[in-house]
């Protein structure tokens, strides 16, 4: 049984802590791939740590519709930001679901697609989104789908029926239980043995607890835990004890 396992971690870039502990994790532990906020202030220099330190660490997207400042002139996506041109947070995103446009969003998310070219000089190696607002109705699920196609990259899939209808390369199966309560040893350990056959795509939210998440996220030191389990010598032990290959969205 052929059994492969993407661990990503999710927001590089949201503070200079996180960005730290996300390379920690791949340069000590399991992660191989990471998804980048594109509309944090000084992503540049984040970036450029990550392909200097880290080259091997897959790097893709973030798309984000709720949390920080588009990317795009907010005269364009009006209907994604308020008055100051500040994304909607998750509650009042989904509130206003049917009153956001597909074409803004679109918008948008090549904005921050192609400041991450810019940047890097290379395409992403897969799109995924931040509070997976891109999963929150079927038409924004096919315009990620599209995304990859126009990048030509990997998308990551939350639940078998996101993107019946399309073919972007993606994992079998998505796991998102290694967070909050969750972000055990024992919960990571069984996850791992009971890891379906084919590619799994594992979420995980490593970060140091600088003072820049700690005044903006509520999950902050729950990171750090998650940063020592993802380097535990015990879990990688595990997974080569199970004949689990660790992969990044750049094999697909």
């Amino acid at each position: 049984m052929r059994r492969e396992l993407i661990v990503n971690a999710d927001d590089y870039g949201l503070t200079p802590g996180v960005s730290r502990g996300i390379r920690a994790a791949h340069l000590g532990g399991i992660v191989r791939s990471t998804t980048v906020m594109m509309n944090r202030a000084f992503i540049g220099k984040e970036l450029r740590q990550a392909q200097e330190q880290t080259p091997q660490l897959a790097l893709g997207v973030h798309l984000t519709l709720t949390a920080g400042c588009a990317l795009a002139p907010p005269a364009e996506v009006g209907s994604l930001v308020d008055s100051q041109g500040r994304f909607w947070h998750v509650g009042v995103f989904k509130e206003r679901i049917g009153e956001i446009r597909l074409d803004q969003v679109w918008k948008e998310w090549c904005a921050q697609a192609d400041l991450f070219v810019r940047l890097t000089g290379k395409a992403p190696t897969h799109f995924d989104s931040h509070h997976h607002s891109a999963y929150f109705t079927p038409e924004l699920s096919a315009l990620l789908a599209q995304l990859g196609h126009q990048y030509d990259c990997a998308i990551r899939l939350t639940h078998p029926s996101d993107l019946a209808a399309h073919v972007s390369p993606h994992p079998d199966a998505f796991i998102a239980s290694f967070f909050g309560e969750g972000a055990t040893r024992e919960n990571l350990l069984t996850i791992l043995v009971g890891l379906p056959e084919g590619v799994t795509e594992l979420m995980c939210h490593p970060g140091y607890a600088d003072d820049d998440l700690m005044a903006l996220s509520s999950y902050n030191q729950q990171r750090e835990r998650e940063l020592a389990l993802l380097c535990d010598p015990e879990i990688s032990a595990t997974i080569t004890h199970l004949g689990i290959n660790l992969i990044s969205f750049r094999d697909l």
